[in-house]
């Protein structure tokens, strides 16, 4: 089976607040650049709690747009996958609007927010309903799910995977757990599906992958994302490399707490050149990001090229 790293995408803005809709086709071709065998728009670390139902369709139909052009001019490449979400809402109606409006945008995937369904939490029994309700108000539309922990974190239990991966019209799911064992029961589950498991967590990403997750979906792809790729192409192959690099991985993801989503696009624009005009969010000011910030993103890529070197990259 073969497995990818997908980057959370972060959404760049212009300096009037705009989105950066040239800043996130550069984006794409980074990512293209480095590796990734898709690209999760329109999802928490895109803000969509902050962004309008507008901003988050020109978001996916931008990357979409981007990737195909993209398999146009490199007919050898493997097509990136696209998936994305834009749930957001509370109201059923509402529900089936906005994610309609995002799956007309062309993505591969659409993912439902595991939160979003039997939003009081209630029961499994009711999770599914709610579930069944949006697959038939959604016909033909292939979907996922993820475990976005905002506003709050809804892990998926064994009943509703299962419901899930039988129901057939489940492909994705981005998986926030953090929990190797758990992981592994869930692969289980899900194996003979066409539902596959992507992982958040770095700090897991090797282990999962030996018990069938299909790759890494997080946000740490925001920085060295060929790392993510590499590991997830050679970890059979190269198992020795491949621990070395896990090391690194799962140490330098720490960071994820550093002021994020502004870390990230300041590595984006100081490190990697790509022409953001702002590194500000609508979650947090480019302000939050202080001077120690910055020399913890600048070590950890210190470090990470000499990995790349070690694995010839």
């Amino acid at each position: 089976m073969k497995t990818q790293a997908f980057p959370t995408m972060v959404t760049p803005f212009n300096r009037d607040g705009s989105v950066d809709v040239g800043a996130a086709r550069a984006m794409v071709d980074w990512y293209f650049e480095n590796g990734c065998g898709g690209v999760f728009a329109a999802c928490q670390s895109s803000e969509i709690f902050f962004l309008t139902e507008e901003e988050r369709v020109l978001l996916t139909r931008t990357v979409v747009n981007r990737v195909n052009e993209l398999a146009a001019e490199h007919p050898e490449r493997d097509r990136m996958t696209v998936v994305a979400s834009g749930h957001v809402s509370d109201e059923f109606d509402r529900q089936v609007h906005e994610l309609s409006a995002v799956a007309d945008a062309g993505p591969d995937t659409v993912i439902l927010i595991s939160n979003r369904m039997d939003i009081e939490n209630t029961s499994d029994g009711a999770w599914i309903r709610d579930a069944e309700l949006l697959m038939n108000a959604l016909p033909g539309v292939p979907l996922g799910v993820y475990e976005c922990p905002y506003p709050y974190k809804r892990l998926m239990t064994g009943p509703m995977l299962d419901f899930c991966g039988k129901s057939g019209r489940f492909q994705y799911m981005k998986d926030t757990c953090c929990d190797a064992a758990t992981m592994a029961d869930r692969c289980g589950l899900l194996r003979g599906t066409p539902m596959k498991l992507y992982n958040a967590n770095a700090q897991t990403l090797l282990e999962s992958l030996r018990n069938g997750a299909s790759g890494y979906c997080g946000v740490m792809c925001n920085f060295h994302p060929d790392l993510y790729a590499w590991l997830c192409e050679h970890w059979e192959e190269d198992p020795e490399t491949a621990e070395i690099v896990q090391a690194f991985l799962g140490t330098a993801a720490f960071t994820e707490s550093l002021a994020y989503p502004v870390t990230a696009k300041f590595h984006l624009r100081e490190i990697a050149s790509l022409p953001l005009s702002s590194i500000d969010a609508r979650t947090r000011p480019a302000s939050d990001l202080t001077d120690y910030h910055k020399s913890c993103v600048r070590q950890a890529e210190i470090l990470a090229q000499a990995v790349r070197e070690r694995i010839g990259l």
